[in-house]
């Protein structure tokens, strides 16, 4: 590790990365994690599930008594939007305890401080069990790369346990929502707005199932930790012109599912109640993970992060998804964790920062998780 490297000049290298999602083009920034990596004594693989959208898998292998523990985040960000910024989104500007840039909170200062962790675990004597870092691309528009790694062979090798790096402040969360994207079209016939008789309404159509979506039930028992599941119709859109029947409309639902559901079977329920009138298409399509509070490793997180935020961390949930709605399936469901140094609430802000202190908590408290876990 270069000298000068901390998880503070990591943070703001990767934030000069311009990795805006869409369109992503990840490769730059994969590849220089890659190379410091690399350099620091793990083993590199770049994988691209399109064109520029690069993830990384980075090993530091064990003595293989235990499966490695994996540390995962992804290094797209969403766009920094209409809202004029008034610190420049890209050079990760100090000022106080605060690093400002997009993505610092969601969640490169997190991809930082498990970077920076893992680097200084190299220059350790190997430990019981490895330890892997999955840096993915297209989180923010679904976990293409997540997905992508799940379905590339032995990509991603084995996990005992994962902690994924989103924006938590440093409290551990033992588990998130599903989220079900879909979009509902109703079709009519045009006719001119003066012989409304000689056409159908497609917007008459939609507003009926907007008015029934009000009504919809999913028979559902409240997730203990996650309540219970939400839908949202946060669009509609439709016709041409004023003076025209539509003969289209689209519908934008937005579904979150406990991890008790089946996205599967929450999208054929409400098919079936919406009837015949619509065509439908899921535009995003990720489930759901939880991990029983009481389950030994959970707990020793517990035990390592009350030290740092001086009480007892109480079992949560978070209502956004992340990466591990792939990873966790695709390593067998093992003791799954979030816990990462940005606010949640300055997720895709204008102006978004992250606390610099809390970075550099998440370093050593990654570095302590995985001290316990590789017996180092």
């Amino acid at each position: 590790m270069k000298p000068s490297m901390n998880s503070i000049s990591l943070t703001r290298e990767l934030l000069a990365f311009n990795t805006m999602n869409p369109p992503g083009q990840e490769r730059a920034c994969a590849e220089y994690l890659g190379k410091l990596l690399g350099d620091g004594g793990f083993e590199t693989d770049l994988y691209e599930f399109a064109e520029g959208r690069t993830s990384l898998v980075a090993r530091i292998q064990g003595n293989n008594d235990r499966a490695p523990i994996c540390f995962t985040g992804h290094i797209d960000t969403i766009p920094v939007g209409a809202t004029r910024w008034t610190k420049d989104p890209l050079k990760g500007e100090v000022e106080g305890d605060r690093i400002y840039g997009r993505g610092t909170a969601d969640m490169k200062g997190g991809v930082a401080a498990m970077a920076i962790a893992g680097l200084r675990v190299a220059e350790l004597s190997k430990g019981r069990a490895g330890l892997s870092l999955v840096i993915t691309a297209g989180e923010e528009t679904g976990c293409q790369g997540a997905y992508f790694l799940a379905s590339h062979g032995t990509a991603l090798g084995k996990a005992g346990a994962i902690v994924v790096g989103e924006p938590t402040s440093n409290f551990p969360v033992v588990g998130h929502k599903g989220a079900l994207w879909i979009e509902a079209r109703a079709t009519g016939m045009a006719a001119h707005g003066s012989m409304p008789e000689k056409g159908i309404n497609a917007i008459y159509k939609a507003a009926d199932a907007v008015k029934k979506l009000q009504d919809f039930d999913f028979e559902a028992v409240p997730h203990p930790l996650l309540g219970s599941p939400t839908l949202n119709v946060g669009t509609i859109t439709g016709g041409i012109n004023i003076n025209s029947v539509p003969d289209q409309a689209l519908i934008g639902i937005d579904i979150r599912t406990t991890p008790d559901q089946s996205n599967k079977e929450v999208y054929e329920k409400l098919k079936s109640y919406l009837g015949q009138e619509l065509e439908f298409n899921r535009l995003m399509d990720v489930e759901g993970i939880a991990t029983d509070p009481q389950d030994e490793w959970i707990l020793e997180v517990f035990d390592v992060m009350e030290s740092f935020l001086e009480e007892r961390p109480v079992a949560r949930g978070v209502t956004y998804f992340t990466d591990a709605s792939a990873l966790t399936p695709a390593f067998g469901n093992p003791p799954t964790i979030i816990l990462g140094p940005g606010d949640p609430a300055m997720a895709h802000k204008t102006d978004e920062y992250c606390e610099i202190s809390k970075i550099e908590e998440a370093v050593e408290a990654y570095l302590e998780i995985v001290r316990r876990w590789c017996d180092l």
